[in-house]
């Protein structure tokens, strides 16, 4: 890396955990007991990543689906390799491509096998069949809004586009069989390893404004043209990344027209530019994380 390149990347170490997080975990421990089964959502694009670290200590030995999100952005032959990880780690595991409602129904199907011995107790004491409880759990931005309102069939969670959208633990009656409990996104205290902890940043599970935008975007690109070049070479025009880095933001600007006044390339924009492509999907089918 050379001089000026190393002064404009710091790599700055990423650590994110509002209070609320603290204050989520403390609430979904509370109200365990009421919860028949887990919903636990991850992002099929870094499925490693976007796994809660410590989710085993909050959830315990609960009923649990493993649900891969936002499948349709992934690369699907990396990401199935991860289906089959978990799967065979004992798993439950259903991708879900969040535009396509149908994926959903498989849910809803595991859910009421999954429960069916506890409602055929009731039934056999003379009682109703109740109302399946699920949690809902995931990090921030991962998909868990969209999927409740897919499973309801219509808006009933706010959804937002940044990490932190959803701030309280609300009940939400998706259909006459299950009741659902959406939480706030959680991570986990200390954000030890940097490679997930600026994975989850480039896919928005943390909030932009702890970060510098030129750490981010290097780290994008670096992944990218390790990852999948073509994808890079056909959206910038560059295969490579210059001895001096700037260079090559140079040269991304004047593609993409991110230049001040007098045609000088403006580093902050295309920083930017180069992050939204990654969430907006114009860098292609991605997945980040990687099986050893």
């Amino acid at each position: 890396m050379s001089e000026n390149q190393d002064k404009v990347f710091g790599k700055t170490s990423i650590n994110w955990y509002p209070g609320h997080m603290a204050k989520t975990k403390r609430e979904i421990k509370e109200k365990l007991n009421l919860i028949d089964i887990i919903y636990e959502v991850i992002d099929a694009r870094m499925p490693l990543s976007s796994k809660i670290v410590d989710i085993d200590d909050l959830l315990g030995n609960k009923k649990r689906i493993l649900i891969m999100a936002k499948y349709d952005l992934c690369d699907k032959q990396k990401t199935d390799n991860f289906i089959k990880y978990y799967e065979n780690l004992g798993y439950i595991v259903i991708p879900v491509d969040l535009k396509n409602g149908n994926d959903t129904k498989k849910i809803v199907e595991i859910s009421q096998n999954l429960l069916k011995e506890e409602n055929q107790k009731r039934k056999d004491k003379g009682l109703k069949p109740r109302n399946i409880r699920a949690l809902v759990i995931g990090v921030p931005n991962v998909g868990k809004s969209t999927l409740i309102n897919r499973l309801a069939g219509k808006n009933k969670a706010g959804v937002g586009n940044k990490p932190g959208f959803t701030k309280n633990l609300n009940w939400i009656r998706i259909n006459k069989e299950i009741d659902l409990l959406d939480t706030p996104g959680i991570l986990w205290p200390k954000l030890d390893n940097q490679e997930n902890a600026y994975i989850l940043a480039a896919l928005s599970s943390v909030k932009e404004e702890i970060l510098n935008n030129m750490d981010l975007s290097y780290f994008i690109l670096e992944k990218m043209l390790s990852l999948y070049p073509q994808n890079i070479e056909k959206r910038y025009e560059i295969t490579k990344l210059d001895e001096d880095i700037l260079e090559t933001y140079d040269k991304i600007a004047k593609k993409i027209g991110a230049l001040s006044k007098g045609g000088v390339a403006d580093y902050d924009k295309t920083a930017s530019i180069i992050i939204r492509d990654l969430k907006n999907g114009h860098l292609g089918n991605i997945t980040f994380d990687q099986l050893k």
